[in-house]
């Protein structure tokens, strides 16, 4: 019997549609993280690439053809062992996020 996480987590790419949304929520992150941090005196705000690249991954692993499962899987746990350990991050030492 095969586990829910193997079905979840290593199955085919979803297509462009998602990868789309999720290539947007990088591109809007990005521009969040230039926003508050281009001008002089600002707060720290280098959390933001975390999302950033969290979205990207997640992006490229839809966007990749279907037969590349695998594939797709190793991006999808890249991203949520890179976003589990910045939530992580945040409960054990929140100066990171706070600045």
């Amino acid at each position: 019997m095969p586990s829910i996480i193997t079905d979840v987590v290593f199955s085919e790419p979803s297509g462009r549609p998602n990868a789309l949304i999720q290539f947007s929520g990088a591109v809007i992150h990005l521009g969040i993280y230039l926003y508050f941090s281009l001008p002089p005196n600002s707060t720290s705000s280098s959390w933001i690439l975390v999302l950033v690249a969290g979205f990207t991954l997640s992006g490229m692993a839809e966007s990749l053809p279907k037969h590349r499962r695998k594939t797709a899987g190793v991006l999808r746990l890249t991203t949520m062992f890179l976003l589990v350990g910045f939530l992580a991050a945040t409960f054990i030492t929140p100066e990171f996020v706070i600045g």
